[in-house]
């Protein structure tokens, strides 16, 4: 898959290089801006509390 991924960039490798960069950048902004706190409030439970 990387492989195929690898051969349809376009440019020399540093340009390669860099597209990876920003793309791998831009999915990480998106995994923290919006889908972990998504997750957060969706998959985990708020309401528990401590006995005493």
């Amino acid at each position: 898959m990387y492989a195929a991924l690898w051969r349809i960039l376009p440019g020399p490798v540093w340009v390669r290089i860099l597209i990876v960069i920003v793309l791998v950048a831009v999915v990480l902004v998106v995994l923290v801006e919006w889908v972990f706190p998504w997750a957060a409030d969706t998959l985990l439970p708020q309401d528990s509390t401590v006995g005493g």
